[in-house]
C-alpha cells in the first residue's frame, strides 16, 4: 500500500518518502514514526506506543521521540506551529491529520518462481527450495506441522536479499518420501534443497533438518531440534532462527568452496562476492585487501550489485577501524560512500543497512548509526550481526541492559558467527562500564581467545583484567598486543570505541597508560 497526502507519497514497501517522484532523505526511525502515524491516522498514537513500536529493545526518552517527530514534520513540510500534517494532542500523543489516499501498486506481490529463477541463475545468486517435511508416526492432528513449519520458513527466507526462494506452490509439489534431490534441483532451477522430518513422542516434537547441495546430494548442514508439544510456537521460532543462521554461514562457505575450484576468469559477480566474504572475515590487512579486490571485481561485472558495494563498505570500515593504512579519513569516507551506493541499489538489503549504520560509528554519530541498525533488524528479524552492531552502539552509549539484550539475541541467532569475538568483547566492555570488572575480565578473555579476534579485542582484555586485578592475565594480553600490533596505542583504542561518557574514556586512558604511553 502507498499512502498519498498533499504532494507526498509514503511507500512502506520501498521504505521511501517521495515528493514529486524524488526521494526525500529520512533516517530509519523517522520513517517508522511517520509510517506508524499514517497507518493509525484514525486515532491518537501515544508516546508509549511509539517507543514500543520503533525502539524495539528498550524504552525511548521523551527527547528522542520529540526529535523524531520534529524530523518527520520537517520531512513533510509541516512544523510545530501549523501542525497541518502531524498534530500534537497535549498529554495524550500525536495524530496524523492530513487527508490520505491509499494506492495499491500495479505490481503488487512477488514474481512467481518461474519469473524469479532465470534472473537469479543468470547472476549466480544461490537458490533454495524448501520441501514439505515428512511425518514419522505423527497423529493426524499434528500432521499440519509438516506443511506449517516449512511455510513459515519460506516466508522468513524471503527476507534474505542474497537468496532466491522458490514459492510454496512449486516446492510443495514434491511430497514423495523417495524424493530425488538432483531432479528437484533441476526442475526448480535451484542448487540447495531443505528437507526435514517431524515426529512426536511423550508430549515432545522432534524435527530433523537437512540442507543439501542438490547437484551431488551432499548434506552441507543438518540439525535435530526437540521441543514441548505444548509450546509449538517457541519450537517453530527456534527452527526458523537456527535455520537462518545456518544458511548465512554454510551456503556462503559452500559457494566459496565451489568458486575456488573454478578458473578465475569464469567467476561471476556472486562467486567473487562469496570469495570476498571468506577473506573479509579473516581480519588481516592482506585478507581485507583481497576481499576489497574481489568485491570491486563483482561490482565491475554487475554495476547494480548492491551487496558488492556493501562488501566494499565493510572492507573500508575495517581499514579505518583497524587502521590498516595511513589514510584514515579516506577509508572512513569510502565506508560511507559504498554503503550509500548499496542502499541506492537495494534499500531493503539488511547488509547494506548494516554497513550504513557502522559507517556512522566512524564519525561518532551513534544516534544515526542506531537508526540504520534498527532498520537492518527490522528488515530481517533474524539478522544476528544487525543485533550485535546495535548492541555495540548501545554499549558505547552506556545503555548496559539494552546492550546485553541485543548481544543475547545475536549470540542465540548465530553462536558460531565470524563476528562472535566482537559480540563477546562488547559484552566485556558493557560490564566494564557498569563497574563489574571480574565479569568484564572473564568475557574479555573469551573474546580475545575467539578465532578472528584482532588486537583491539586484546586491548579490551588487557583493560578488563587490569581493572579486575588479574595482573598475570593482563601481562599475557599485553604481550599478545605487542606481538601482533607493535604500534597499538590508546588513541587507536579510543578512536575505534568512541564512548559517549567522558568518564569511561578517562578511566580506560588511565588503565591502559599503566602499561606504557602506547599501552603496548
Amino acid at each position: 500500500m502507498i499512502y498519498r497526502f498533499g504532494g507526498d507519497e509514503l511507500d512502506p514497501a520501498l521504505f521511501e518518502l517521495r515528493r514529486s517522484g524524488e526521494v526525500v532523505p529520512l533516517e530509519p526511525q523517522v520513517f517508522q514514526v511517520l509510517r506508524l502515524l499514517i497507518e493509525n491516522r484514525t486515532r491518537i498514537v501515544t508516546k508509549q506506543e511509539i517507543a514500543e513500536r520503533v525502539w524495539k529493545l528498550g524504552a525511548a526518552s521523551d527527547a528522542s521521540i520529540s526529535s523524531r517527530i520534529r524530523s518527520a514534520r520537517i520531512a513533510v513540510g509541516d512544523d510545530g506551529a501549523r501542525q497541518c500534517v502531524i498534530r500534537t494532542i497535549h498529554g495524550q500523543g500525536f495524530r496524523f491529520v492530513a487527508a490520505v489516499t491509499e494506492i495499491v501498486p500495479a505490481n503488487v506481490g512477488q514474481p512467481s518462481a518461474d519469473e524469479q529463477v532465470p534472473s537469479a541463475l543468470s547472476s549466480g545468486r544461490p537458490g533454495i527450495a524448501v520441501l514439505p517435511f515428512e511425518p514419522l508416526g505423527l497423529p493426524a492432528e499434528l500432521a499440519v506441522l509438516c506443511d506449517a513449519i516449512p511455510h513459515e520458513v519460506i516466508q522468513t527466507l524471503s527476507r534474505l536479499r542474497w537468496l532466491t526462494v522458490i514459492a510454496r506452490g512449486s516446492s510443495f509439489r514434491f511430497r514423495r518420501p523417495d524424493r530425488d534431490l538432483a531432479a528437484i534441483g533441476a526442475a526448480l532451477k535451484v542448487r540447495y534443497v531443505l528437507s526435514g522430518t517431524v515426529e512426536a513422542a511423550h508430549r515432545t516434537v522432534t524435527l530433523t533438518l537437512e540442507l543439501a547441495d542438490a547437484r551431488g546430494g551432499e548434506v552441507i548442514w543438518a540439525d535435530r531440534l526437540t521441543g514441548a508439544l505444548d509450546d509449538l510456537t517457541e519450537l517453530r521460532a527456534q527452527v526458523v532462527a537456527q535455520l537462518i543462521a545456518a544458511l548465512e554461514a554454510y551456503i556462503p562457505l559452500n559457494e566459496a568452496r565451489e568458486a575456488q575450484m573454478m578458473p578465475w576468469d569464469r567467476l561471476d559477480a556472486w562467486a567473487n562476492y562469496h570469495l570476498g566474504l571468506q577473506h573479509m572475515y579473516r581480519f588481516t590487512a592482506a585478507d581485507n585487501a583481497a576481499a576489497a579486490g574481489l568485491f570491486a571485481r563483482a561490482t565491475e561485472q554487475d554495476p547494480g550489485f548492491a551487496r558488492g558495494h556493501a562488501g566494499l563498505s565493510f572492507t573500508s570500515f575495517q581499514d579505518a577501524f583497524l587502521r590498516y593504512g595511513p589514510v584514515h579519513d579516506t577509508a572512513k569516507a569510502a565506508a560511507r560512500r559504498h554503503a550509500e551506493r548499496g542502499l541506492e541499489l537495494d534499500p531493503l538489503d539488511p547488509f547494506a543497512n548494516f554497513t550504513m549504520g557502522r559507517s556512522f560509528w566512524l564519525t561518532g554519530e551513534l544516534d544515526v548509526a542506531g537508526d540504520w541498525l534498527d532498520r537492518a533488524t527490522l528488515l530481517n528479524p533474524n539478522y544476528a550481526q544487525g543485533f550485535y552492531a546495535r548492541a555495540f552502539t548501545d554499549m558505547l552509549e552506556a545503555k548496559g541492559p539494552r546492550a546485553q539484550a541485543g548481544l543475547d539475541a545475536a549470540i542465540r541467532l548465530s553462536p558460531l558467527d565470524p563476528l562472535l569475538y566482537g559480540m563477546l568483547g562488547t559484552r566485556s566492555l558493557s560490564f566494564l562500564q557498569q563497574g563489574k570488572y571480574d565479569a568484564a575480565a572473564t568475557w574479555g578473555d573469551r573474546a580475545a581467545g575467539t578465532p578472528g579476534a584482532h588486537f583491539l579485542i586484546s586491548m579490551i582484555a588487557l583493560a578488563a583484567n587490569t581493572l579486575a586485578g588479574r595482573e598475570a592475565q593482563a601481562t599475557h594480553w599485553l604481550n599478545d598486543i605487542r606481538r601482533r600490533r607493535p604500534d597499538a596505542s590508546i588513541a587507536h583504542f579510543l578512536s575505534a570505541f568512541p564512548f559517549e561518557k567522558e568518564s569511561i574514556r578517562a578511566l580506560l586512558t588511565r588503565v591502559l597508560s599503566r602499561h606504557g604511553s602506547k599501552s603496548a
